[in-house]
């Protein structure tokens, strides 16, 4: 089956000496995974590498046989083209940590045209701002709005909040968040992408960071964190 659409570059694996398995979320068909023979070929003008970046938005023809295997590209095109996203190096790790994020996320082969949509959305705010250092938490945050886990903000005036049941309630459990973390929550909560980067000093930004992870893992199975984490905060500190 011939498929148009547009898709997210989710992460691209080498294959042999050059081939690519890349990953995408794909705007009409959810996640699909496709084989690029011969990617590292100067031959192959319409598949360059360029084109595999984390989080780069396509414009794709495909052959899709939905047979659970590898499927293939037939054209490709930069859909949004970004001025600055590879090249800031707060706004790269920002991508790379945010794919890793997705690709321990999204398991499903089923489209979820909102949450494209809303990741489109985000990646065009960030390549065309610089206020940019709140934006992977909230980012994270809105994103358990589409994988159905976002906190239940009914009784926000409670003090603590529990992370396996994602509410907050007026006692400490063993799962809660101490009285300082619920409150950065609930700060976080009432952000956008536009609100002010100062809200958050660099020490609160890394316990909000940890607690978006730790949450991720009460919630989904088999969530891994990811590897880029760690540069994350180096480059945040």
């Amino acid at each position: 089956m011939l498929v148009k659409t547009k898709a997210i570059v989710i992460s691209s694996l080498k294959y042999q000496e050059k081939s690519l398995i890349v990953k995408c979320f794909t705007q009409s068909e959810g996640l699909k995974s496709y084989f690029v023979r011969d990617a590292f070929s100067s031959r192959k003008s319409n598949q360059k590498i360029a084109y595999f970046q984390p989080l780069t938005i396509l414009e794709i023809e495909a052959i899709h046989k939905n047979k659970g295997t590898l499927e293939n590209f037939k054209e490709i095109k930069i859909a949004t083209p970004f001025q600055s996203i590879y090249s800031d190096i707060y706004k790269s790790t920002i991508v790379l940590f945010i794919s890793e994020i997705l690709h321990h996320s999204i398991h499903e082969e089923e489209k979820n045209e909102a949450l494209f949509t809303f990741l489109e959305t985000a990646l065009n705010w960030l390549d065309t701002h610089n206020d940019i250092a709140n934006f992977h938490l909230i980012l994270l945050l809105e994103i358990t709005k589409y994988f159905g886990f976002y906190p239940d903000i009914s009784q926000l005036e409670n003090t603590f909040f529990e992370m396996k049941e994602g509410v907050f309630s007026p006692f400490q459990a063993v799962n809660s968040l101490s009285e300082h973390e619920s409150d950065l929550l609930k700060k976080l909560i009432e952000l956008r992408f536009e609100s002010d980067k100062k809200t958050f000093h660099s020490s609160e930004r890394q316990i909000i960071l940890k607690i978006l992870v730790e949450y991720y893992g009460f919630h989904l199975e088999g969530f891994k964190k990811p590897k880029s984490l760690e540069v994350l905060r180096e480059v945040f500190s």
